[in-house]
């Protein structure tokens, strides 16, 4: 029996790694055929009678796991530097500002019709309002490179700030100057450990020379967000610090205090580090889809009450976006459709209490909203064409692509 689940699983994971593969071909998100993957190995051990423990404990915590790998991979992929600052402004206030009327437009719609508190209804609405950078990033795959690198940087600003946006409104019951200081307060603490202990990890990256190092270091990133949530303190900005350090750690060649952690070796190290963390955070990224996919039940995708309210909320979602791409003088096509909702809505659904819950928000309207993006996006980029020149760039940032070309010409 143990072979049969090992052999099954090897299969899964080769199956997951082809839809990972293919999709920037087919233009079908890995996402969906994973949830349908899980979602036939379920109805093959029913007919089978086959009978597995139940995952629903392990969901959560390979959710956050995936999370910190997830924050951690697309942190990595965010390069600072001043050509890009109208590229990270735009997508930086972009999100805050999507972020929060979407989730106060939603929140005021499950208040006005369900009537529990706002509180309650704004805890319930925020994870609707995140983008997952874990369906959005690997679906830009064969778009020009503004296109690309806006949406790492909007939906890793989304992942993140939608987590601590979540936190801060779950953790206080009222909202106050105090509250916001005292949040505040948790936020420079944070980034004071950060920075002690990125640089901490930096030197070690730097100097061991086991052949084992990585795993050692994801370890202790995993042990520090653990102990971080713990005491209360947001400890997504540690994982995002440690991988701007580690994204950029070649800026860092200007300063003579920097060449003492071997920025060369580091360097090197930096890359092999990355190439690790993207291929730990696909397995557990296509574990928790595939887990979430098995755990679905058939009536939960097809369930007509929710499907009404699922579809309203992707209408108020896409013409929110819509809206925004507009005031930001950002072309539409095809930004409206790269807003999927995918792992940290679910993940955040899963740490909803249930006294805070609205029966409404249940695990089939998260399924259809997931789906239902994932659709749009899936179909807006089959129907996009791709033209590797800069017709095709939002007007407005075009000028960054064209500086980064006249920067390359230089000698």
């Amino acid at each position: 029996m143990s072979s049969t689940i090992i052999i099954a699983l090897c299969t899964l994971m080769l199956m997951a790694y082809l839809f990972d593969l293919t999709s920037s071909k087919t233009r079908i998100p890995s996402v969906i055929l994973l949830l349908l993957l899980g979602w036939i190995v379920r109805q093959i051990t029913i007919f089978l009678g086959i009978h597995l423990p139940d995952f629903s404990s392990t969901l959560p915590e390979l959710g956050t796991l995936g999370l910190i790998l997830i924050v951690l991979e697309g942190s990595l992929e965010l390069e600072l530097n001043k050509s890009k600052i109208v590229l990270i402004t735009k997508s930086l206030f972009g999100t805050i500002i999507s972020m929060l009327v979407l989730s106060i437009v939603i929140a005021n719609i499950f208040h006005y019709f369900w009537h529990y508190s706002l509180r309650y209804c704004l805890i319930n609405a925020i994870p609707f309002c995140i983008i997952s950078s874990a369906i959005a990033i690997p679906s830009t795959r064969n778009q020009v490179n503004s296109i690309r690198e806006y949406t790492v940087y909007e939906s890793s600003f989304s992942d993140i700030l939608g987590v601590l946006f979540f936190t801060f409104i779950t953790m206080n019951e009222t909202y106050t100057l105090l509250s916001v200081g005292h949040f505040s307060q948790q936020i420079l603490i944070m980034i004071g450990i950060s920075f002690i202990t990125t640089i901490g990890l930096s030197f070690l990256l730097s100097k061991i020379e086991h052949h084992i190092k990585f795993f050692p270091i994801i370890i202790l990133i995993i042990l520090i967000y653990y102990i971080s949530k713990i005491y209360h303190l947001p400890a997504l900005i540690f994982i995002l610090l440690f991988g701007l350090f580690l994204g950029n750690i070649e800026k860092l060649e200007f300063f003579k205090w920097a060449h003492r952690i071997h920025l060369d070796i580091l360097n090197k190290e930096v890359h092999r580090f990355k190439a690790y963390t993207y291929e730990t955070s696909f397995i557990i990224r296509a574990l928790f889809f595939l887990l979430f996919g098995y755990m679905i039940e058939t009536a939960e995708i097809l369930n007509s009450e929710s499907i009404i309210w699922a579809l309203g909320i992707v209408i108020i979602i896409f013409a929110l976006r819509a809206l925004q791409l507009k005031l930001s003088g950002l072309s539409w096509k095809p930004l409206l459709f790269l807003a999927p909702r995918g792992l940290i809505t679910i993940l955040l659904f899963l740490s909803i209490l249930p006294s805070q819950q609205i029966p409404l928000v249940n695990q089939s309207l998260i399924i259809q909203v997931i789906l239902i993006t994932a659709i749009i996006m899936m179909t807006g980029l089959m129907f996009t064409k791709n033209k590797n020149n800069e017709e095709t760039l939002p007007h407005n940032l075009q000028h960054i692509v064209q500086g980064n070309k006249e920067t390359t010409r230089l000698p």
